[in-house]
């Protein structure tokens, strides 16, 4: 499945407001800035890829990748 950035940052933003974490504790929790993961929650395209990593791991969501048909059987990659 594919995901754009503004699911992401749907996702994000509702596994931050099940746990009952503010935009505040989430980015000093993570170790980012609030601007940062008001942006990440607003969709914004240009996040850095490795600040968003963080804050999924922080929030506990767990990402999978599988490689296209033909490159390894269909094997998951988990990070």
């Amino acid at each position: 499945m594919k995901y754009t950035a503004e699911q992401i940052g749907q996702l994000v933003r509702k596994a931050r407001k099940t746990l009952g974490v503010t935009q505040k504790d989430l980015a000093l929790t993570s170790g980012t800035g609030l601007r940062f993961i008001i942006e990440l929650e607003q969709g914004k395209a240009t996040c850095q890829i490795g600040k968003v990593l963080t804050v999924l791991q922080t929030l506990g969501i767990a990402m999978q990748f599988t490689l296209p048909a033909g490159m390894g059987a269909g094997e998951r990659v988990r990070p």
